[in-house]
């Protein structure tokens, strides 16, 4: 269901930002349906968790390594 790493690290950091963006929004309302409980899928909040968890991943590992660079 997911990005797979090695599409995410192809992407710009625009393109990462936009599909964060994206993901976000839907994430929102996806927790919204499953409060009411007309969510048909359950189990693809997991997965947009974690594709969150890895677009931050690598944001963070190219911050670094910009720092690394810079000093």
């Amino acid at each position: 269901m997911g990005i797979k790493l090695k599409d995410l690290r192809k992407m710009t950091r625009e393109e990462r930002l936009e599909k964060l963006r994206e993901l976000r929004d839907e994430l929102m309302k996806l927790r919204m349906k499953a409060r009411i409980g007309t969510v048909e899928n359950p189990g693809k909040i997991r997965s947009i968790r974690k594709t969150i968890a890895r677009i931050l991943t690598i944001e963070r590992e190219e911050q670094l390594k910009a720092q690394s660079t810079k000093k």
